[in-house]
């Protein structure tokens, strides 16, 4: 069999992506409160029907998170290729004005609905199929192609991605494939880094009217929140490389993502999220607190941020702080040969240019690239995630499955 040959193939059978996903959305894995045992258990049963001779295990982490990772063998010894994806989902939330079964799958007008569909079991089915192309062929590609499934992404902890680098010698290879939430259109090679701080304001209560025998907590967080948002100010000293990507996917990137994006990428941003202070309207507040996501981009490192922070509240009467979460920005080089070949095999089965830029938000590529991993992000477009009605369209889906696929055989049979 030819490259030629196999691209036909993964084709033709892009259409067994629906039925996967359908099968995955069926099997509820919220997080909160982060149950992925059965999730884990269906995701395994499905792979060893899809693939021929996979090896397959599984991993309890905890009394809730079950991690999957499969793996399959080509003719000869070579690279190991990652696949990455999770098993966990937010809520199903029956509040919502759903208009469909949120755990059904229905598939309508091109649109696949249900929990997860999106971020990120559509994904998911993606590898799994493209892994399944891979065990049929062997004879075109060296090496390893393993999949792992985490069950803990949503909540951003140890349990999943992150333990089974450190616990499973082959969840780590030469480079990686993540089909989480994004765009068939945009290939995304790194993402931006975070801290979040608590702001604690102390003041001394008295009487609204009496407001000259109390010291008020919340002005005091004002002008503490004012002088975080100082940090806007912060000048990365990104690789030009990584400046470049962002300025040359605006055009594709922006028209999907929202306009501002690329200035988003490229410097430090600042939520106030939460903000708690006071009992009355009536009374001077004696206690104040807020709680601020600072998102870093490529060239402002978290220890930069925090000194910017410290010269900022420290020394400030009655004001503390402390960092509740960190991580660091990563990327892999856009130059890389991972980046080329999922581009490269993108810009085939669209038919056009795909955009390589960075992703605003986090995912389990951190894991990787903070390892020295090359990785990539590249999975459907979500609709309504987290929301009513999740969907994701069906020939995004298909997109998706080839372009794992094929990019995955490319770079196995260099």
């Amino acid at each position: 069999m030819t490259r030629t040959a196999f691209a036909a193939c993964a084709a033709a059978a892009a259409d067994r992506v629906v039925a996967l996903t359908q099968a995955l959305v069926a099997v509820p894995s919220p997080n909160p409160p982060g149950d992925t045992r059965a999730c884990a258990e269906a995701a395994a049963a499905l792979i060893r029907a899809a693939v021929p001779g996979v090896e397959v295990a599984l991993h309890a982490t905890s009394n809730l998170v079950t991690n999957v990772v499969a793996r399959v063998r080509g003719h000869a010894p070579g690279r190991r290729l990652i696949f990455n994806g999770h098993l966990d989902t937010y809520p199903v939330n029956e509040a919502l004005p759903w208009t469909v079964p949120p755990l059904g799958g229905l598939l309508c007008d091109g649109r696949l609905y249900g929990r997860g569909t999106a971020d990120m079991k559509g994904g998911i089915a993606a590898s799994i199929l493209a892994l399944a192309l891979l065990a049929e062929h062997p004879a075109l590609w060296r090496g390893e192609a393993v999949l792992t499934l985490a069950g803990d992404e949503e909540s951003m902890g140890v349990l999943g991605t992150r333990w089974l680098m450190d616990n499973v010698p082959h969840a780590v290879g030469d480079a990686v494939i993540i089909g989480d939430a994004g765009s068939p259109r945009v290939l995304r090679f790194g993402e931006k880094g975070f801290l979040w701080i608590e702001v604690e304001a102390a003041g001394r209560a008295s009487h609204g009217a009496h407001v000259h025998l109390g010291v008020n907590a919340l002005d005091r967080l004002c002008a503490a929140l004012d002088a975080v948002r100082g940090l806007r100010g912060l000048v990365p000293a990104a690789p030009p490389g990584v400046t470049a990507a962002i300025a040359a996917a605006k055009p594709v990137s922006e028209a999907l993502a929202g306009a501002g994006e690329a200035e988003v990428l490229g410097s430090v941003t600042v939520n106030v999220g939460r903000v708690e202070g006071g009992t009355s309207t009536n009374l001077v507040p004696a206690g104040a607190l807020a709680g601020i996501d600072i998102r870093l981009p490529v060239g402002v490192s978290c220890a930069m941020a925090e000194a910017a922070l410290a010269a900022a509240l420290d020394g400030r009467e009655g004001i503390t702080w402390q960092v509740l979460r960190r991580f660091e920005p990563n990327h892999t080089d856009p130059a890389h040969e991972i980046v080329g070949r999922t581009a490269a095999a993108a810009a085939e089965v669209l038919v056009g240019p795909c955009a390589v830029n960075m992703r605003v938000g986090g995912s389990d590529a951190r894991w990787f690239r903070m390892a020295g991993l090359p990785t990539v992000v590249y999975g459907p477009t979500p609709h309504n995630m987290g929301g009513a009605d999740e969907y994701v369209l069906v020939e995004e889906l298909r997109q998706v499955a080839q372009v794992h696929a094929l990019a995955a055989l490319d770079f196995l049979a260099a």
